[in-house]
């Protein structure tokens, strides 16, 4: 049973660099902070990080997955707030949970709250999915 307060099971994605490479050749972006180390360091950021739509997509899909499918997905939006940083040679979390703030006949609002290293990555995160 589904009620205000319950929250959703825990979903942890692993990000690596081959992953990045992957989101970078099927969505054309090919920024190198997303690929190439040394100019990620030359810009202040602290290593390569994942692109902000893959992250954004990985919450997707964690959403459409409970929901049953992206059509029952009626809004999802969420603020790009810390970056996933992905170090060479190693997988990074991508930790993702979510809580039933309001349902409305069959509506279920969730918030959802995205995670790397116990850094928060998304902020204002929002689902209206039907159930």
């Amino acid at each position: 049973m589904i009620d205000v307060g319950s929250t959703l099971d825990e979903h942890i994605y692993l990000i690596d660099r081959a992953l990045l490479k992957a989101y970078a050749d099927a969505s054309g972006d090919h920024n190198p902070i997303h690929q190439n180390e040394e100019f990620a360091l030359s810009v202040g950021l602290p290593n390569v990080i994942a692109h902000g739509m893959l992250t954004m997509a990985l919450a997707g899909k964690y959403v459409s997955d409970w929901a049953g499918g992206s059509a029952t997905v009626k809004e999802f939006s969420a603020r790009f707030i810390k970056p996933v940083i992905v170090p060479a040679g190693e997988q990074v979390d991508l930790t993702i949970n979510a809580t039933v703030v309001e349902i409305n006949g069959n509506q279920i609002k969730l918030d959802i709250v995205a995670t790397s290293a116990g850094v928060k990555v998304l902020g204002m995160a929002k689902a209206v999915v039907i159930k």
